[in-house]
């Protein structure tokens, strides 16, 4: 029912290569560059721009990516009840997903008790690493879906946006509360510093930030690096000259409670995305499918 013609500029979006579109979709490269042309036509506006081999979105081609996908999740949602109303029993099926730690323990639990109770034969498990590890994991096969944050790329892997995130400094809450300024990045860094390990998504967006300030990890007074945000927030209530760097997701309790307080760093931004990821040229199977598609529209309506 959706306009081929979407498909193949979202694909052309994705990969920001005629070539890889292309092969993904099975058709030839004449035919790609065709198919943008009319919309381009259509809309009377250029979508892509090409310099050379690069391939970029222009701002009319972002919006109409946003379209495009909006349009292939209300298809796939359609195809799910259509299906479901002709075989309940084809809504079933296991569902092996994985995710980085902050989004298991901070954004998917929301999401599994209503997933499980509109698709009830659907066996889920969730595997709970770091980045690094769940995208090892659905190269072995050993997964389904992946959801991921940080920067690191593997050419093997699809990788769609899921949601936005940031990265706050924090430490434990004072007398004086939170500081009214920003705290100069060079006092800040002098804290005994409290992290997330090597492979996590947490620490590899700390640390790309920190390198385009021209500061290297390793010079840093770092206490502890711990696996999980959990034993983070623990270490700063006990350690109140202690500095962390976690996900503003996952302080709503402590700073509510009074245990932690956020602290502004001068220049230092933590801006970061949340991805879906699966296996580069595999189709989703169908739960993968529809546990994408109820993330997708939740999370729309929470964020």
């Amino acid at each position: 029912m959706s306009d081929f013609r979407l498909r193949v500029f979202q694909a052309v979006a994705q990969h920001l290569s005629f070539t890889k579109a292309a092969q993904g979709l099975f058709i030839t490269q004449p035919a790609v560059t065709k198919h943008i042309r009319e919309l381009e036509r259509q809309y009377g506006q250029r979508l892509l721009e090409r310099r050379g081999n690069r391939v970029s979105l222009t701002e009319a081609g972002s919006l109409l990516l946003a379209h495009a996908e909006a349009v292939a999740r209300s298809h796939q949602q359609l195809e799910d009840q259509l299906h479901a109303l002709h075989d309940p029993e084809e809504a079933a099926g296991r569902l092996r997903l994985g995710a980085s730690t902050t989004l298991a323990q901070y954004v998917l639990p929301g999401l599994l008790p209503a997933f499980q109770a509109r698709y009830p034969n659907v066996q889920l498990t969730l595997l709970n690493a770091n980045s690094e590890q769940i995208a090892e994991a659905l190269l072995r096969g050993e997964l389904d879906l992946g959801f991921v944050e940080g920067r690191s790329k593997s050419r093997d892997l699809h990788y769609e946006l899921l949601l936005t995130d940031e990265l706050v400094a924090v430490r434990g809450a004072t007398a004086a509360g939170p500081p009214s300024q920003p705290m100069p990045l060079a006092e800040a860094l002098a804290c005994p510093l409290v992290l997330r390990e090597r492979g996590s998504g947490t620490l590899e967006v700390l640390e790309f930030a920190l390198r385009g300030l021209k500061v290297r990890l390793s010079s840093l007074p770092v206490a502890f690096y711990f696996d999980n945000t959990e034993a983070i927030k623990a270490y700063l209530e006990a350690a109140p000259e202690a500095l962390g760097f976690v996900s503003r997701r996952a302080l709503a309790r402590e700073l509510s409670a009074g245990l932690l307080e956020v602290v502004p760093i001068a220049g230092l931004h933590l801006h970061r995305q949340f991805e879906a990821v699966w296996v580069q040229g595999q189709p989703l199977p169908r739960p993968a499918q529809r546990f994408l598609s109820f993330a997708h529209s939740h999370l729309k309506e929470t964020v």
